[in-house]
Order: structure tokens, then sequence, then C-alpha cells
């Protein structure tokens, strides 16, 4: 009997890694459809972690994402017009099928900045 629990105590403990997190992975894919990859997270690895960046303006605008296991879960939402930066986790597997929430251009932004470069130059023309 004793040996039939300690068996059982032992299969137990091994099966514990068999429920690790598990997460979509990529590196600087141009679409998220790049990002079906998966892997399994190692035990200090708690968040699925989702990075899009973006820069450039129009027609010359680019995309990446990137997608990892990851101990920490950083809280990152940049835009400064012509670049930026969001991140997104979660905490179950394969939770991050899909991409971060896009970085928005701030067109507001832009305008502020070209009105404000417009008025230097007009200052220092008269």
């Amino acid at each position: 009997m004793k040996t039939s629990l300690l068996v059982v105590l032992i299969v137990a403990l091994c099966t514990e890694s068999a429920f690790s997190l598990m997460c979509f992975t990529c590196k600087d894919a141009t679409s998220n459809m790049h990002c079906l990859s998966t892997t399994t997270c190692s035990d200090n690895e708690k968040y699925c972690l989702t990075t899009y960046s973006t820069r450039g303006f129009g027609n010359d605008r680019n995309q990446r994402i990137t997608k990892k296991c990851s101990s920490f879960c950083p809280t990152i939402d940049v835009n400064i017009g012509i670049a930026g930066v969001a991140t997104n986790c979660c905490e179950t597997s394969l939770c991050n099928i899909s991409g971060a929430s896009s970085v928005k251009t701030s067109y507001t932004i832009i305008a502020l900045g070209v009105l404000a470069s417009l008025a230097c130059i007009l200052r220092v023309g008269f």
C-alpha cells in the first residue's frame, strides 16, 4: 500500500510540468499570420507577451510583431507620431493568438509638430 501511494505521489509531481504555459512565438514578423509557432515556456515564465511596433508614415509605414514567453509583463504604450510600441500580456496557454492592440498614428500630434515647425521657420524668417 505504501509503495502504491509513493508511486502515485511521484507521478503527480512529475505531471505538473505537463501543465506548463505555452505561447505563440515569432520575432519581428510583418503579419500576425507569421506568428503561429508555439513553444513551452520555462517554469519562471508566467506570461505570453506580444509586442507590436510601427514606424514610418503613410505608404512607408512598417509594422513588426514579436511574441514570446516572459517572466514579467511590461506595460508599454508609446506613440510619438512616426513610431510607436504597444505590448499585451496574458497568462493562459496560447492566449496570445491575436496581436497586441495596434499602435495608431496620432495625426493630431503630427499636425501640431508640423505647425510648431512652421511657426519656428516663419519666426526666424522675419
